[in-house]
């Protein structure tokens, strides 16, 4: 995330929270069954476990310039390429900056720098090994000196090229299947070994209880940590409790903040699990994880137009900023040309392309949005990505103030999706009952995953909210004069902490003077869209439709309590977290101003842009005064 409040100390919310909690019933009316194994094996029991084979000589390779090896089919699952073993031709294989293909015989050449991580991508219908953590093992880096001194060791001296770098496969039909269940995984985000029991406990025992993700696995999308890099062995140990190959891409809380240039600022990262960008093919689906953190920035490359001034003075006020590395864009335009034109791209990434949150950021989207929309013009894509902690599910031609003022964008060439957090706000709130905080997030959100399911090259996205079924995606709420008052006056409260606190009072009582002075019953709809409806019926009558408070059609953001969703942010003034005072994914239906005394339901139906449809329904109560 842009900048984490690690200062705040964890509070316990107070018992009124018992009430707020109360406001939103659990969803009733299923859109989507629980999705099968695609196999009654264990992942644990047909894992593909192993290495890269790095060969070495005493006489060192011919021509120190070049690497060579080669792709091959493990067939005795050794890791090692043995002589009735044959190569794999067509895999792609890069240095990072330059991207080859095998020959007939399996084998690749490239060229060699001091500072380069040499992976392939992995085929469709093939899988590369993974460790006893199921990290996938697909790459070999190649410095060396090894890093300059870093306080989290970086990358130990490689020492001179090998004879050869060779690469294992062997067939898999879950990473052939033209079904697909991608896990994307926001901000895993743990700052010490308590929040790492917390991810234990929520999301990753979520994953442990799943088994359709094993072809193509979970993606975590940056800030695997935060900032403590030393937390990289207990990260292991989570995914070692998953189902399926863990890739990890990274965020700028992977940042070794101790490196003088971008060229190894995510040197420890790249030591411990991955490449800092990278790709691979499951189905007809082809993976771009990208590295969209460019740290320490610089005036000369990150604020020549001068929008980014907190990059002019590296050496002593080191920051970071939303770029994709010349090395980086250049690789990602040959990659993309090795890729047939029939597969779904999802173009991963930490910080987001675009992202609504912080739409109005140069430093929290990409400085080269436009290049990659030009890159995939034509093509099927979906960017995912996290860094916000906030739910955003934005489609085709939506379009933010923002994005027009800062890069020219005049709306989305493809659906573009920010995936929540593992984290949500930072493991802030009350614990619940299963052993990790509430964490509600800055747009409402709550803590969770997102899965794209896939079929060929087409998608449809959902979000699982940890603990919870994929069914409950709403969460209500009521805002109402007397609530926006008390939302004033806490917010008041909070910033100078005198006399008593204001108490909210119950959230679910409304009086007439309420009514009349414009009360509104919310729906917090997490994966809703352009595309998606919400349609509310009070007390059984005729169903209405609840409108949007966000359209994308090129606006600012709408911000404050009138804007806000009143079950989060009431939650939130009682603590010290993010607050809710604006969201993309709100709808709001006035409730009549004649409504009787006495007891009232609502129910809610949210429909996305897939037609699936959701029931929420909350009860409430009008008193003629309070």
């Amino acid at each position: 995330m842009l900048s984490s409040p690690r200062a705040r100390a964890k509070v316990r919310l107070a018992l009124a929270l018992t009430a707020l909690a109360a406001g939103s019933a659990a969803a009733i009316v299923p859109a989507t069954a629980a999705v099968a194994s695609p196999s009654s094996d264990a992942w644990n029991e047909t894992a593909y476990r192993g290495q890269v084979e790095v060969v070495r000589t005493t006489d060192g390779p011919a021509d120190p310039s070049v690497l060579t090896g080669t792709v091959f089919v493990d067939r005795d699952r050794d890791s090692v390429n043995d002589r009735n073993e044959r190569g794999l031709r067509g895999v792609v294989v890069s240095n990072g900056r330059d991207v080859v293909t095998t020959d007939s015989r399996g084998r690749y050449r490239l060229p060699v720098y001091d500072n380069m991580t040499v992976f392939i991508t992995q085929p469709s219908g093939y899988q590369v090994p993974v460790d006893a953590s199921n990290i996938a093992q697909f790459h070999y880096n190649h410095l060396p000196e090894g890093s300059p001194e870093l306080r989290y060791g970086g990358i130990e001296p490689t020492g001179p090229l090998p004879d050869a770098v060779n690469f294992p496969l062997v067939q898999s039909n879950p990473a052939k299947s033209q079904e697909q269940h991608c896990v994307i995984a926001g901000d895993l985000q743990p700052y010490n070994k308590t929040e790492v029991g917390y991810a234990r406990e929520g999301a990753i025992n979520d994953l442990a209880q799943r088994h359709d993700y094993q072809g193509c696995g979970t993606l975590f999308i940056g800030d695997v940590v935060g900032d403590d890099l030393s937390l990289y062995p207990d990260v292991k140990e989570l995914t070692g409790l998953t189902n399926g190959p863990a890739r990890f891409l990274p965020g700028n809380h992977d940042l070794d903040y101790d490196a003088e240039t971008a060229e190894h600022s995510f040197d420890t990262f790249r030591a411990q699990l991955a490449p800092a960008y990278y790709s691979y093919d499951v189905g007809d689906v082809h993976v771009l994880a990208l590295n969209t953190v460019r740290y320490p920035c610089t005036p000369d490359v990150d604020n020549a137009d001068g929008r980014r001034p907190q990059c002019d003075d590296p050496a002593e006020k080191p920051a970071y900023n939303g770029r994709l590395g010349d090395d980086q864009l250049a690789w990602l335009e040959r990659d993309l040309a090795k890729v047939g034109r029939d597969k779904l791209i999802v173009v991963a990434s930490h910080i987001s392309l675009l992202n609504w949150a912080d739409e109005g950021s140069p430093i929290h989207n990409v400085d080269q949005v436009r290049e990659v929309h030009d890159l995939l013009n034509g093509r099927k894509a979906v960017a995912v990505s996290g860094h916000s902690h906030s739910i955003e599910n934005m489609k085709t031609g939506d379009l933010a103030q923002g994005w027009r003022d800062l890069f020219g964008v005049e709306g989305l060439p493809f659906p573009h999706i920010t995936a929540g957090a593992i984290s949500g706000d930072w493991y802030s709130g009350e614990l619940t009952e299963d052993g990790y905080p509430v964490a509600v997030g800055r747009d409402g959100g709550m803590p969770g995953l997102l899965t794209l399911d896939v079929k060929g090259n087409s998608f449809k996205e959902r979000y699982t909210v940890t603990g919870k079924d994929d069914e409950v995606q709403t969460q209500l709420g009521i805002n109402s004069p007397a609530y926006r008052e008390w939302y004033a006056a806490r917010q008041a409260w909070n910033e100078d902490q005198q006399g008593e606190a204001p108490e909210p009072g119950d959230p679910n009582v409304v009086d007439r003077e309420d009514l009349t002075g414009r009360t509104w019953l919310t729906t917090n709809f997490w994966m809703g869209s352009t595309g998606s409806t919400v349609k509310v019926k009070i007390d059984g009558d005729p169903e209405r439709e609840a409108t949007r408070t966000q359209e994308l059609r090129g606006e600012d953001q709408l911000v404050g309590p009138e804007w806000s969703d009143p079950h989060a942010a009431a939650q939130q003034l009682l603590s010290d977290a993010s607050l809710a005072d604006r969201s993309m994914h709100l709808w709001r239906f006035e409730l009549p101003a004649d409504l009787a005394a006495g007891e009232h339901s609502a129910e809610v139906t949210a429909t996305d842009s897939y037609g699936r449809r959701f029931t929420d329904e909350l009860r409430f109560q009008v008193v003629e005064q309070r």
